[in-house]
C-alpha cells in the first residue's frame, strides 16, 4: 500500500522515496526473509497508464532507488537479485 499513487487538490504522493530512505536494503531484506514479497514490491514500482493511445498504453518504471543508491553510487540491488538466483525476478520488467 506504501507504493500506491495519491492525490489530492494540490499534489501526488507517492511513499516509494520514504521506503527507501528508511529502507535502503528492502530489496536484500526481501529476498532473505520474504521472496514471495519481492515481485509485489517490484509491481508496485511500475505505474501503467489507464489510457491506450494506438493500442499502446504509458508506463513509467521507478527504478532509481534500485540503481543508485543515496549517495550516488551504483546500488547493490542487482547484485542481492542475483545472489537470490530465481529467474522470475530476474526477468520482471523492473529488473530487466
Amino acid at each position: 500500500d506504501l507504493l500506491t499513487i495519491r492525490a489530492d487538490r494540490d499534489r501526488y504522493y507517492y511513499g516509494m522515496d520514504i521506503m527507501f530512505e528508511r529502507h535502503p536494503d528492502i530489496v536484500k531484506r526481501l529476498c532473505v526473509d520474504a521472496p514471495a514479497l519481492l515481485p509485489v514490491l517490484l509491481d508496485g514500482l511500475i505505474w501503467r497508464s489507464r489510457v491506450t493511445e494506438g493500442g499502446r498504453r504509458r508506463v513509467n518504471y521507478y527504478i532509481q532507488h534500485l540503481v543508485v543508491d543515496s549517495e550516488g553510487r551504483f546500488a547493490p540491488t542487482v547484485e542481492w537479485v542475483t545472489d537470490n538466483e530465481d529467474p522470475k525476478i530476474v526477468c520482471h520488467p523492473v529488473v530487466s
